[in-house]
């Protein structure tokens, strides 16, 4: 033991004493965490006790890395949105990295995001083709001049102006949005670029989501949210093709999607269990 205490001794005067395991607290306080006010969300992030107490922390870890994914009409841009407003909601500054300028100020007002304390930060609309990747590329090391060279430059942008705004530490919520790009893209960017946004937001109150389709991302005290479909069995009636969307209206005509039945799955590095909870996420449309 006198060894040991040698050793932590040591690491906590060379100010490593973030590695050692008794130094890890078993659940973030209410300050270390940015609520998305989705009470069974913020419990299942919290961890399995969190689903039967109100009373722990949940929300995003801040200083971390965390991602929201999942199909299209799973909810995704729903979960994201929604935390932006409970940021802004709480007086935060909150940004929006748009990579294919899909972000709607309108809809977003509707769903409770204070558009004043949002920077949007647009990128530029693509498309969705992954024959528009030239095999030449290497993000942030080689360019092209083939067809690939216009996705590359979107995406380079995107990542740029992410960095540029974490590294401010103005805003406390960031969103990166990366839904509409071909998924080989995605899974190009060399893992140093997700290092080098961890490394910026280290100690500090602000947390960043990653929007995507599929699996990006996240550091050691993030968390991954999975969205996914009900079971066909909770499906809205007549639509087996959609088994999570909510429809309303009663004419093929006139009805529209008014919600979102999904189920999130929640994992964490630092964490045994797996959190599953069952969402309905309410799509406002604005006129």
């Amino acid at each position: 033991m006198a060894g040991r205490a040698a050793v932590e001794a040591l690491l906590r005067e060379r100010k490593l004493d973030r590695t050692l395991t008794s130094t890890l607290p078993e659940r973030p306080g209410e300050d270390a965490v940015a609520p998305l006010d989705i009470p069974a969300l913020d419990r299942g992030i919290a961890g399995r006790d969190g689903l039967q107490n109100d009373a722990v922390a949940g929300g995003l870890p801040r200083g971390q890395v965390s991602e929201v994914v999942g199909p299209a009409s799973s909810g995704r841009t729903s979960v994201a949105w929604a935390a932006l407003a409970a940021a802004s909601r709480r007086g935060e500054s909150i940004a929006l990295i748009d990579t294919c300028d899909r972000f709607d100020p309108p809809t977003a007002q509707a769903c409770g995001i204070d558009l004043s304390k949002l920077l949007w930060v647009r990128g530029q609309a693509i498309s969705k083709t992954s024959g528009a990747i030239d095999p030449a590329w290497l993000p942030g090391v080689r360019a092209v001049n083939g067809p690939g060279t216009f996705l590359e430059r979107v995406i380079d942008r995107a990542i740029k102006a992410l960095n540029l705004v974490v590294q401010s530490g103005v805003c406390t919520l960031v969103v990166i949005d990366l839904i509409d790009l071909p998924a080989t893209a995605v899974r190009r960017l060399p893992a140093a670029t997700w290092f080098r946004i961890e490394r910026a937001i280290e100690n500090s109150d602000t947390a960043v989501l990653i929007l995507a389709a599929t699996a990006v991302a996240r550091s050691a005290g993030g968390r991954s949210i999975v969205l996914g479909d009900l079971p066909t069995s909770e499906a809205a009636p007549g639509r087996p093709h959609a088994p999570g969307v909510i429809w309303s209206g009663q004419h093929d005509r006139s009805r529209r999607i008014a919600g979102v039945n999904t189920r999130a799955t929640i994992t964490a590095a630092r964490r045994s269990d797996t959190a599953r909870v069952d969402l309905t996420t309410t799509i406002i449309n604005a006129v």
